[in-house]
């Protein structure tokens, strides 16, 4: 996901094509941006372009989206500047999910920024809007506050272990978090980097500090894709603990093992926790 394979120059879809080594059904997000084909972009939403971005806001129109490219790929075609990407793209009927780490500069000189981007579709696969996630504390140094995109649905289900691993993070439940986890499964906090917690020792320090505001984290679940092996869920977070939050939208990836827990849980908010010396 986003891009329409077929609206590119053949020249830049081989390049693309042998990068990923087979042949793409969509062209990733950061692999069409950087090709610099304007039109193949525009042409692959269903009407106006749209983009709802984590400091940027509502980027909409042919002219705003035009600028986001040529800023954006500056930005990353910088000295030492590049796009790691993440195998996987969760795809489920009229919606997909794709990962990638940014690695830029940052505050305190280069970082690894995770990035989750959500493509809503039309049955044709053109693009109904994009939104994208990640967190502003690595590039600033301080959290963004990010408005609700979406309402909450109380139809949204997520299937095992997605369901556990929820039930235990709204009610601050320590040991069935942990339960829901591989043996070597990992959780990475939206600040990417050193911020991963992996096994039962490095997830139940980092739950149990989550959790230590007086309870669990309630999200308003607002939209889900999921497939075989990774579920993405799309949030608003509305209180931590004892602490009432004014809803922040955010996203989380869980990837399944073979034993049928979550092997990875990738976070993408911008929430600034209400906890002692927090990032």
């Amino acid at each position: 996901m986003p891009w329409l394979p077929e609206l590119f120059s053949a020249p830049a879809l081989q390049q693309l094509q042998d990068k990923w080594q087979r042949e793409l059904v969509t062209v990733p997000f950061f692999d069409g941006l950087m090709t610099g084909e304007l039109d193949a972009m525009l042409e692959s939403f269903a009407g106006v372009p749209e983009l709802h971005h984590p400091v940027q806001g509502r980027i909409r129109g042919v002219r705003a989206f035009s600028k986001f490219v040529q800023e954006t790929r500056a930005w990353i075609s910088q000295s030492g500047s590049s796009v790691e990407d993440l195998e996987h793209v969760i795809r489920g009927g009229r919606r997909g999910c794709g990962e990638v780490v940014l690695h830029v500069q940052g505050v305190s000189g280069r970082v690894g920024l995770p990035v989750a981007i959500v493509a809503d579709k039309e049955p044709g696969g053109q693009i109904d809007e994009l939104r994208m996630y990640y967190s502003s504390w690595p590039l600033s140094g301080r959290h963004a506050n990010r408005p609700p995109m979406l309402q909450a649905d109380p139809e949204v289900g997520e299937s095992h272990p997605v369901a556990e691993y929820q039930r235990a993070l709204s009610s601050g439940d320590v040991d069935g978090i942990v339960a829901a986890f591989e043996p070597d499964g990992y959780a990475r906090e939206p600040a990417g980097g050193d911020h991963v917690h992996t096994g039962p020792d490095g997830l139940r320090a980092f739950y149990e500090r989550l959790f230590s505001n007086g309870g669990g984290i309630a999200l308003e679940h607002c939209a889900v894709v999921e497939d075989e092996q990774a579920c993405a869920l799309e949030y608003n977070v509305v209180g931590w603990g004892r602490t009432e939050l004014p809803p922040q939208a955010g996203i989380a990836v869980y990837v399944r093992g073979q034993n049928g827990k979550v092997a990875a849980a990738r976070i993408y908010d911008d929430v600034d926790p209400p906890l002692a010396g927090a990032t």
